[in-house]
């Protein structure tokens, strides 16, 4: 009996920030949660998924939605070392978000051959990845960093510069971060409420997940 051959890769996506105007955090403890939990989020209109990189499940929980969620945009999260670049893209990864930078970590994330999001929370940082060609990053943490506020501040100087800001962000406060014109979308766990998630309530993750796809963002990311 001749086995059929693996699908080929999916591409990689061009930009992060055009994917959906919400991006899902997702902590995985369980990688047996993975693939429900990614099939109840793309239902509702959110295929870019963030599985952080927090848990001993996450990079398995990666491979397991690349595999078996067709619709979904599966990317790693708090990539925060140059081997985790590798083993995120080795398991399945189509994007890579870091909360933050340095230059080994970045010519990692470039190299990487998929689209990534350096995290930056300050002027200076902004500047610092504009000078080495970079022009999409995450904004983290966005509440405490300066909210709203600081990134309007930040569209006139730097307006070549495109956030996707994280942290602290709800379904209140994410339309307003939207309709900056400087943000392309946002990242989020409002949808995956821990107490769904342990019930294994995924038609509510679905709802939630709808309701955050019907935000728009600057007229960028719909």
């Amino acid at each position: 009996m001749v086995s059929s051959p693996l699908p080929a890769p999916l591409p990689p996506p061009a930009s992060v920030l055009g994917l959906a105007p919400v991006v899902p955090v997702v902590v995985i403890e369980d990688v047996g949660d993975a693939v429900p939990l990614a099939r109840a989020l793309v239902a509702g209109g959110l295929p870019a998924i963030e599985v952080t990189l927090r848990t001993p499940a996450a990079l398995e929980a990666i491979g397991e939605i690349a595999e078996e969620v067709p619709g979904a945009v599966v990317g790693a999260g708090t990539v925060i070392r140059p081997g985790q670049v590798a083993e995120a893209v080795a398991a399945g990864s189509r994007f890579l978000v870091s909360p933050g930078w340095t230059d080994v970590l970045l010519e990692a994330m470039r190299a990487s051959g998929v689209p990534f999001l350096p995290g930056v929370s300050t002027a200076s940082e902004v500047v610092a990845l504009l000078e080495r060609g970079v022009r999409e990053m995450k904004f983290f943490p966005a509440q405490a960093a300066g909210g709203t506020a600081y990134l309007r501040s930040l569209s006139g100087p730097l307006p070549q510069a495109r956030f996707c800001p994280t942290g602290g962000i709800g379904p209140d406060s994410a339309p307003d971060y939207l309709a900056l014109p400087n943000v392309g979308c946002v990242g989020g766990s409002w949808m995956l409420p821990a107490d769904a998630v342990a019930a294994r309530d995924w038609g509510r993750v679905e709802a939630l997940a709808r309701e955050a796809a019907a935000l728009s963002a600057g007229g960028t990311c719909r």
